[in-house]
């Protein structure tokens, strides 16, 4: 209720204020042509009382009367209600005469005589109210020693002026009105897309959002996003910001779901490992002939060592997503990979292990050693643990102009089609496929550690897989260079084939 009223308010202020304008506008239209038409109607009744003082002054020399003789307001064509007086020397009026409508002159009363006085006989025009008779226009000349006074009634003017004022009131409220009408009915429909967008402003606000809710929010229709119009645009940045919500919740509730998983998975880990260290640790402390104590011993050790190893891979992944900086030096990669071959050749003598160098450029990049080393001999520990024996492992080094590879390949049973998307993630394990007959599978950490150490040396890993061939592609910039030229960034990490 109380945004409706806003938009009630907002649309009531915006009529207020075109209506004002409007209002100011008609105003000041009304005032100027008031203005001067009354000017232009003064204009010509002054000239026409100017004219009728002259014309007095001629029929007066013409007359052999007294110094009272106001004989010339009996000429033809003197109008109705002028008045014509004659002064002496000092400016008095001597006498004074109107005509009437019966077109006969009548003197004036001492009242009205009075109105007139006190008018030079310079030429000038005055406005004068004399009783009874309304509003004047009045002038006095001097010529020949016959100075004579002359007025002309205002009525005309005046009544001009009251007609043109109501007409132009007229007109300005009935032009206010239709404007009113129309800026109204364009107003309501110029708001009403506002209407749609803080309509969805509210459902979106009224969404659980708090509870994980991320899909499924209320986007403005299409025809309130036109860029061209000011509601259009407010309509399309609240969509860009839906989207941005939703995105941000979509990768929040990933991020929480991985760590909730990633916490179970981790339990479970370091739970294995611990039973078995309680089971034989009861069972010596029982003294129990069931099992021999040294080979109690030899198992706490081995299942302390693989929770070590997990607890290590765990902190290590730890620093990494605290974006924690590794040492920086020049790597060889050749070197570095060869012996990671010949390491991984010493651990899985079954298989045939491959060492190619494909160099267009120098194989340096700058990074931390140890930690490049790792990367490598997990894809190769993954190669021998997942392939049977007698299986192919290639591992080549190629470099470019703007960047350094290393592709592990194999010809074991590949990767199973639904398992590609997540083989990096944490605790991501093969199915038994791919596991070698009677030899304990892995913690799940080796190729999420594996991308987590390429991502921060600035590079990218992938993977293609498929029966008969598994490639795992590691990108690296080379030295000198902060990170993967455009051209490598946007291209997948696409084995070379060996």
């Amino acid at each position: 209720m109380r945004r409706r009223l806003r938009g009630r308010s907002l649309r009531t202020r915006l009529l207020r204020s075109i209506a004002l304008t409007l209002a100011v506008v008609c105003v000041a239209m009304a005032l100027t042509t008031i203005y001067a038409q009354r000017a232009y109607l003064l204009g010509t009744l002054d000239q026409r009382v100017t004219d009728a003082a002259e014309r007095s002054q001629g029929g007066l020399q013409r007359r052999t009367g007294d110094a009272t003789d106001l004989g010339f307001l009996n000429e033809r064509g003197q109008p109705t209600g002028t008045i014509a007086a004659r002064l002496d020397a000092e400016g008095d009026i001597v006498s004074a005469e109107v005509v009437g409508r019966d077109a006969v002159p009548r003197a004036l009363t001492t009242s009205q005589r009075a109105a007139l006085d006190g008018i030079a006989t310079d030429g000038s025009r005055h406005t004068r109210t004399v009783p009874g008779l309304g509003t004047y226009r009045v002038t006095a000349i001097d010529g020949d020693g016959l100075p004579v006074l002359v007025g002309l009634p205002m009525d005309d003017v005046q009544d001009m002026i009251s007609r043109l004022v109501a007409v132009e009131a007229g007109i300005a409220a009935a032009g206010l009105t239709v404007a009113g009408c129309v800026c109204a009915v364009a107003i309501r429909r110029q708001l009403r897309p506002l209407s749609r967008v803080a309509a969805t402003a509210v459902d979106v606000s009224r969404a659980p959002l708090g509870r994980g809710e991320v899909t499924g929010l209320t986007r403005v229709p299409d025809g309130d996003t036109d860029p061209h119009t000011e509601a259009g645009q407010v309509g399309a940045a609240l969509n860009r910001m839906i989207d941005h919500v939703e995105s941000s919740l979509a990768v929040r509730q990933r991020t929480e779901e991985r760590m909730r998983r990633f916490l179970a998975d981790a339990s479970h880990e370091l739970r294995t490992p611990l039973a078995s260290i309680v089971s034989y640790a009861e069972l010596m402390d029982r003294g129990t002939d069931k099992i021999e104590p040294r080979l109690a011993w030899r198992r706490v050790s081995a299942e302390s060592v693989r929770m070590t190893g997990l607890v290590e891979d765990l902190l290590l992944l730890a620093r990494l997503d605290e974006g924690r900086p590794l040492k920086c030096g020049q790597v060889d990669l050749t070197s570095l990979v060869a012996e990671a071959v010949w390491d991984a050749r010493a651990a899985g003598s079954e298989h045939h292990w491959q060492f190619a160098l494909l160099l267009e450029a120098p194989a340096e990049v700058s990074g931390d050693a140890e930690r490049l080393h790792q990367v490598v001999a997990n894809l190769l520990a993954n190669a021998r643990t997942h392939t049977p024996p007698g299986s192919t492992v290639t591992t080549t080094v190629e470099t470019t102009e703007g960047s350094c590879a290393i592709h592990v390949s194999d010809d074991g049973p590949g990767i199973p089609p639904e398992l590609l998307p997540t083989v990096f993630e944490r605790f991501t394990r093969g199915d038994t496929a791919r596991s070698r007959a009677g030899e304990e599978g892995g913690t799940g950490l080796g190729l999420a550690i594996a991308s987590a150490l390429t991502s921060a040396h600035g590079g990218r890993i992938g993977v293609e897989s498929e029966p008969g061939r598994t490639v795992f592609t590691i990108l690296l910039p080379p030295s000198g260079t902060a990170e993967l030229p455009p051209r490598a960034r946007n291209m997948p990490a696409r084995p070379h084939s060996v």
